[in-house]
């Protein structure tokens, strides 16, 4: 389970910065996958509109705090065995 959402922090980190890059400049790898975020929630939230970068950037913060809370979360249970 703990690898599971280590990959889901790391996709997170990945698709945010991948969505600045798309947003700055066309980003060509893995263009449907990694910036999903920045095609389809972001033009359907009227709030997010002018603050594309700030938002892709956010989705990459909250994937570094799910990495920590991850890496925690496995520390205390393989300390407790």
């Amino acid at each position: 389970m703990r690898k599971a959402i280590q990959f889901l922090g790391l996709y997170l980190v990945v698709a945010g910065i991948s969505g600045t890059i798309d947003h700055l400049a066309f980003q060509p790898i893995l263009n449907p996958i990694l910036n999903a975020f920045n095609r389809f929630v972001i033009p359907h939230i009227d709030a997010l509109t002018g603050f594309e970068v700030y938002a892709n950037l956010t989705v990459s913060v909250i994937g570094v705090v799910v990495l920590v809370i991850a890496e925690r979360a496995g520390r205390r249970t393989s300390g407790a065995r």
